[in-house]
């Protein structure tokens, strides 16, 4: 596997959905050639990385079948591959879909779980040795806002990161593989995400890359009373001081203006 260089600038994940039913629309494909085509616009724009999901994990959501899954994200990403090397992540928590997309040539396994729902997974990071993101989150997409109930969110979260990094590192998964995301939006009321961005350093003295994923978010909604179609201009705010506040990787819809939002961040930063 290819290593991402973490340290420098900022690097860009452009989201690309197979799905019907994401949260923000513009985000949605269903025909694998356009799926191909705009992750192939997403790195001519700018991006390092494309995370392709094929199983809507939007507050609510409904689960698919893991052949659905894999019928959507599959031939995207053999397609993808045979014509970049961009960085492919895959957005799933299931074993089966992690190694075929893996086989297919996937680099990253993005699991919201943070190896809560299917240990076997980590089995399969282990023997492919492909990056692994670890996300925050309590219960699953449907239920998890009912567990968003916290005495001090910073300490649960780090906590709760630190046993999924357990349970990595106990199915042989190497540290320098592991990245770590709070789950912005994931099991998290409005402050508690302003909370978490406001002290992500914590998150970064964990010795492990940052990734955030704030894009369009409903918590910007609340601050703001847009919908999701016009939290453009707070999603770029909010990205602009995640980069100030450590983050290696940021998780976008909108990939050039990421991009331009983290030239000019980055170059604060090195000033």
């Amino acid at each position: 596997m290819r290593d991402l260089i973490f340290g420098g600038r900022t690097l860009i994940m452009g989201i690309l959905n197979v799905t019907p039913d994401s949260f923000y629309p513009g985000s949605r494909v269903r025909e694998t050639q356009v799926a191909v085509e705009r992750a192939l616009l997403f790195e001519h724009t700018g991006a390092d990385i494309v995370d392709i999901g094929g199983l809507s994990t939007r507050p609510g959501a409904d689960e698919v079948s893991v052949d659905e899954e894999l019928e959507r994200v599959v031939p995207v990403i053999e397609k993808i591959r045979n014509e970049s090397e961009i960085f492919i992540s895959v957005d799933t928590y299931r074993p089966r879909v992690a190694e075929e997309a893996v086989r297919c040539g996937a680099d990253i396994i993005n699991d919201i779980s943070g190896l809560r729902y299917e240990i076997e997974l980590a089995e399969v990071v282990a023997s492919t040795d492909s990056l692994l993101i670890l996300m925050h989150i309590r219960g699953k997409p449907y239920d998890m806002q009912s567990f968003a109930v916290y005495e001090n969110v910073l300490d649960e979260v780090v906590k709760e990161l630190y046993e999924s990094v357990e349970r990595a590192l106990g199915a042989g998964i190497d540290r320098s593989r592991i990245i770590l995301d709070p789950g912005i939006g994931f099991a998290k009321k409005a402050e508690h995400n302003l909370l978490l961005l406001k002290h992500l350093p914590r998150i970064r003295e964990m010795g492990f890359p940052v990734l955030v994923g704030l894009s369009r978010k409903s918590f910007l909604g609340v601050y703001t009373g847009l919908e999701v179609e016009n939290r453009l201009i707070p999603t770029v705010a909010a990205n602009a001081i995640s980069i100030f506040q450590g983050a290696d990787i940021i998780r976008v819809h909108d990939v050039e203006e990421a991009k331009i939002t983290a030239r000019i961040a980055d170059a604060i930063k090195q000033s």
